[in-house]
């Protein structure tokens, strides 16, 4: 891997604790708080700061996009895999799809938050366009909004999967992570979901018109939870 842009460094919590997977039908999805694990550097005053929900949502609505290092771009890349492998690295809130020539395309994700990362080799086991999402029985017991799509919201531009998903698969079973896009673009590079990796909606266009079926997926998280194979 190449380092990261002088703009920008992410921190992962030492203390993290190791969370219980939790596999639930949904649980990627929905608004939710994040924690500032990461800083971004200010010209201005020549310090670090923290990257939190608020200071990111402020940077996007000034700048229409995120900070240089979450933004789609060629890197250099070392690794045994082959091309077409998806490799997760949470900690940096990076995304990368090896490429020969030892080359990878670099996305900026938003990534779990605390208690709900994990760690694992998978696989794309399908993928859908303008995918529907159905909140799990626990947000739609408590969420009004929620309760109206019980039976699945059609894809659309407020679907909370984006416009395109990529379903994670160990085996022939379902994790039910997913690879998708946003409604809330400035999310990325923050902790903000429950275990799913949510990209720009452009991003996951560009990444999902690249992936082939079946394609591995390696999820790196430290301090996460352990899923399976790594």
């Amino acid at each position: 891997m190449t380092g990261t842009p002088g703009v920008f460094r992410a921190f992962f919590s030492r203390n993290r604790k190791v969370g219980t997977v939790l596999l639930a039908a949904g649980l990627c999805l929905g608004p939710l708080v994040a924690l500032a694990q990461t800083q971004i550097y200010d010209a201005n005053t020549r310090k670090w700061v923290d990257f939190d929900k608020k200071t990111a949502r402020k940077y996007y609505s000034r700048n229409k996009q995120p900070p240089e290092a979450f933004r789609r771009q060629m890197v250099t890349f070392r690794t045994a895999e082959p091309p077409g492998t998806i490799i997760i690295d949470g900690n940096q809130h990076f995304l990368y799809l090896t490429q020969p020539g030892g080359q990878a395309i670099r996305y900026g994700i938003g990534v779990g938050r605390e208690g709900f990362g994990w760690a694992g080799i998978v696989r794309v086991g399908r993928t859908a366009e303008w995918p529907t999402w159905t909140p799990p029985a626990e947000m739609v017991a408590r969420d009004a909004n929620a309760a109206k799509w019980a039976g699945g919201m059609p894809g659309g531009p407020d679907n909370p999967l984006g416009p395109r998903a990529l379903y994670l698969y160990e085996g022939d079973q379902d994790t039910i992570y997913r690879i998708h896009g946003t409604v809330e673009p400035w999310t990325i590079g923050l902790d903000v979901s429950s275990g799913c990796i949510r990209m720009n909606n452009e991003d996951v266009i560009d990444l999902h018109s690249r992936v082939a079926i079946g394609a591995k997926v390696i999820v790196l998280m430290q301090g996460a939870a352990l899923y399976k194979g790594v």
